[in-house]
């Protein structure tokens, strides 16, 4: 059971260091980022960017690159390509997202020749550590796909499930959340979540514990869940929280951040290797997490 992220950090440590490569690296804040992870024994690093640029933020940062590999690409698409086939010909193990737009990046994780495809959709997994919660606990997917059909949800659970396994979470207990606990056919997230819980029961999904539709106090409070007569496995300890769309999850996300004040790690899975993408409102602490999740696996 991961308790706190800094458990991320003792996983990546014990496992084979892990090579990230920094796409379009010319960019302060994640070169800051990708040398405090280093500084943290987390990272080995690899810059593909103008390399006029990374010399002269290295300067105003006081960043030593000595210990990295620097690829001079100015150019940010081909060096999202560059990044990418290094992960995908095992030169590097992480991707990270630079001065380049997501989608410029995700084009090149995509690509059917050289890219990191898995036969899954790509989705963001969050992992936070709430203050009023008795263990880590993990959301998908706040960020990526804006409103999966009952496949993609079935694509959704595969990805965060298999990244929890890795981390050690044998058989997380994942929560599909609704309005309500009970199936009612004019809320498509409650008729869908009953679906995907009967598929857990046929091994149809494996590897987790799936109940729902379950509101999102039964989720992660017991004692709501008695109060409320519901029998669940999942009810009031749950690993996993897979919301119905990008809006429930983005609010959920942002309520821990702002008002439960919860620390956080994310990564986009679903590829043949996890893609860190941090934002420049992430904390230093959120970013330096965020690597070591990557790492941790």
């Amino acid at each position: 059971m991961l308790k706190s992220l800094s458990d991320l950090h003792k996983l990546a440590k014990a496992n084979t260091k892990k090579r990230l490569v920094l796409a379009a690296a010319h960019d302060a804040d994640a070169m800051a980022a990708v040398t405090n992870a280093y500084k943290n024994g987390i990272i080995d690093v690899v810059l593909v960017g103008d390399e006029k640029k990374i010399t002269v933020i290295s300067k105003e940062k006081s960043i030593d690159l000595s210990p990295y590999e620097v690829i001079n690409e100015p150019e940010v698409n081909a060096a999202a390509e560059v990044a990418v086939r290094m992960v995908s010909e095992k030169k590097a193990d992480i991707v990270m997202k630079g001065n380049l737009g997501t989608a410029n990046l995700l084009r090149a994780v995509l690509n059917k020749e050289w890219g990191l495809r898995s036969g899954e959709l790509l989705s963001h997994l969050a992992l936070f550590e709430v203050p009023e919660y008795h263990k880590i606990i993990a959301l998908t997917d706040a960020a990526m796909n804006i409103a999966p059909d009952i496949q993609g949800k079935v694509s959704l659970i595969k990805n965060a499930v298999g990244y929890l396994n890795k981390l050690g979470i044998s058989n997380p207990k994942a929560a599909l959340l609704s309005a309500a606990e009970t199936v009612n056919f004019n809320m498509k997230s409650s008729t869908e979540a009953a679906i995907l819980a009967k598929m857990n029961d046929r091994g149809q999904i494996k590897n987790c514990v799936l109940d729902g539709p379950l509101a999102f106090d039964n989720a992660i409070s017991e004692k709501s869940a008695k109060k409320k007569g519901i029998k669940s496995p999942v009810a009031g300890d749950a690993d996993l929280l897979i919301a119905d769309d990008i809006d429930a999850a983005n609010a959920i996300y942002k309520t821990f951040i702002y008002f439960s004040k919860a620390e956080i790690a994310a990564v986009i899975v679903g590829a043949k290797a996890p893609i860190v993408l941090t934002s420049r409102a992430d904390t230093d602490k959120a970013k330096l997490d965020s690597i070591a999740l990557a790492a941790a696996v």
